[in-house]
Order: structure tokens, then sequence, then C-alpha cells
């Protein structure tokens, strides 16, 4: 994977200072200083009443495409992260997964902890059912998980959980979007999803599958075979440009398995990174079982 590298800067031209606003100084006067943080998000104040509203005479041109977004967008450090637990844990045999006690401890609260220990993430929201909300805020607030900026209730689907979370996130210009049911996310995956989208826009965590895959025909007998060498089983975090993924969820709205998929509907070509087994899924009690024993191997209180 070649390393993702900042843009040459720019050269210098012997033209005129310009100001903070980008318009020329007029000879003999200095720039406009810069705009103050508290300016920088001030909503723009609508005009007063009985006001003519300004006419935009340019002509209307088509929104750029995601390729113009990848190539124009600046790239900077700032990392956001929508860590997801509203989903309806219909395989649990009745009991929240996210709140599903691993280690004695609950099952979200991992997750949450290797991205608030992460150097390169600065904020956190997390998306939480009707069901969980209130513990989930409670579970925040008890940890002191300062980057946890809000929880906030997602959608009946898991991309408009996403979005919901993409809104409530502050401003960043990169994404992880990562399963709260994945309690064994590493410090590496989270590092490499970053460095993998920064130098394509998208990134994915993936392994390959150990079993064989068959295709079924519309009976569920097997169809095919498949080759296990051009399959990958993708996991989370997802890593991706923002401006890229929330154009995504503007655009897609059919049923998808994650965010991946719909960047891909977008004609970007989403890059893998190298995923982790013990990254697993935990949607079975079975799956809990599995958790447990893999955190007892690496040394954590059971």
């Amino acid at each position: 994977m070649p390393p993702w590298s900042a843009p040459p800067p720019r050269r210098a031209r012997p033209s005129r200072r310009r100001s903070s606003t980008g318009r020329s100084a007029p000879p003999g006067r200095s720039p406009s200083p810069p705009p103050t943080a508290s300016s920088a998000w001030t909503k723009t104040t609508p005009p007063p009443t009985g006001a003519s509203p300004t006419r935009n005479t340019r002509p209307s041109t088509p929104p750029p495409s995601a390729r113009a977004i990848l190539a124009h967008a600046m790239p900077t450090d700032r990392v956001g992260a929508v860590i997801l637990c509203a989903g309806h844990s219909t395989r649990m045999g009745g009991v929240d997964k996210s709140l599903a006690a691993l280690a004695g401890q609950p099952l979200i609260l991992y997750a949450l902890r290797a991205f608030e220990a992460s150097p390169p993430v600065d904020e956190v929201v997390l998306v939480a059912s009707q069901a969980n909300l209130a513990e989930a805020e409670r579970l925040c607030q008890a940890e002191g998980l300062v980057k946890v900026s809000a929880v906030c209730l997602g959608g009946e689907r898991r991309q408009d959980s996403v979005r919901l979370g993409l809104a409530a996130l502050g401003p960043c210009e990169w994404v992880l979007v990562h399963d709260g049911a994945r309690p064994l996310v590493s410090q590496r995956l989270i590092a490499d999803g970053l460095a993998a989208a920064r130098g394509a826009g998208a990134a994915v965590p993936a392994v390959r599958p150990k079993d064989t895959v068959k295709q079924l025909d519309a009976v569920g007998d097997v169809a095919a075979t498949l080759d296990r060498e051009r399959l990958a089983a993708v996991q989370t975090p997802q890593a991706f440009r923002r401006v890229l993924l929330e154009r995504a969820h503007a655009e897609v709205s059919d049923d998808v398995t994650d965010d991946a998929a719909m960047v891909e509907r977008l004609g970007v070509r989403v890059r893998l990174y190298e995923g982790d087994y013990a990254n697993i899924k935990v949607t079975t009690p079975d799956d809990l079982a599995v958790a447990e024993a893999l955190l007892a191997r690496r040394g954590a209180p059971a």
C-alpha cells in the first residue's frame, strides 16, 4: 500500500497580499485579520423582514462528482468516529447485545474505550436505540469518556443510524464508522483504516474466509462453489472522507449492509486493508462466549 502523502506546497506568487476573505488588500492597507473561532461557525443572519432577497444570477451547475470531491477536498488530521449500538439484537435471545455482559462489563464499553484511547480520534458519537439510550448515556458519563460528544437516537436501518450519527458529529475531515458489537477492535485497525482512507478516500478492513463458500440457487441448493481467493469478509471500522460518506448517504436510499456499499455506488473504489480474525461481531450468545475466550487470551480480566 503506498503511503499517503500530503499535496505539495503551492509556489509563492509575487502578487498582492490577500485578506482572509480571499480579496486582494488595497495598496497601503493590511489584510483583514482571520475570523475568530466563535465566528467561524456562526450561522448567516437572515435578511430583515421586508428586505428583498438577493437573487443568484449564476446559472445552476450539477453537483460535483465523487471523484471531484476526493480531488479537491483539503486533507486535515481531524477525525470523528460514529459507533453504532442501535440494532434490534434479534438473535441474542431477548438480550440487548450492546449491554450484554462481556467479562463482567457491558459489551459496548470495549469499543468506546478503544476509540477513546486512539490518539488520532478527536470525537466520538454513540448512536443508540430507544431501549438503551438512557443506559448508554449513563455508561459514557460513568466511564468519563471525554471524546464522546453526543449519544443520539438511531434509525430503523443501519444506514439511517449512521446518517443520524454523522449529523451529530462536529466538524472533521475523516470519519470512522464502527459496529459497537465488535468489542475487540484494536488500535492497529483504527490507525490502518485512517492511513488507507487518506490514500483512497474510503477503506474497509477485511479478512480471507477460511471456510469454503457456496453460492445458492432460488430453492437453497448449491449453485456454485466460489473461489476464496477472490472473496473477503469485511469488518469495521470503515474509514471515509466525510464529504464523500455524506454524499453517499444523500444519494443512496436502497437497503445496504455497510457504508462501503453506498460509497461503491458513487463509482468510488474502496480500498481493503488487513482486518483481524479476532475482531468478531457479537450477534448470538455463542459469539459472546467466543469474545470472552479471546479477551482472556489477550489477558483482559474475566
